[in-house]
């Protein structure tokens, strides 16, 4: 006796193997994120902690001096 979770697994495999067309543009897709993530991870995200603190002490004071400040309160 299968269970449901079992049968649905199946129809998605099944219908992944049997596909054509839908093979090619899943290449495509995982191809685009893989560049965009890429291209934005290189020049939109430099690494701020890595070029502005010269040790590790460093930038951990840093983050534990951001991550517990009081928020500043515009009124």
């Amino acid at each position: 006796m299968t269970t449901a979770a079992t049968r649905v697994l199946d129809f998605y495999r099944d219908g992944f193997r049997r596909m054509t067309v839908g093979k090619t543009l899943w290449k495509i897709i995982i191809i685009k994120l893989l560049i965009m993530f890429a291209v934005l991870k290189l020049f939109f995200f430099p690494n701020f902690l890595k070029t502005n603190f010269e040790t590790d002490e460093q930038r951990a004071d840093y983050v534990l001096e951001q991550i517990t400040r009081s928020p500043v309160h515009n009124n």
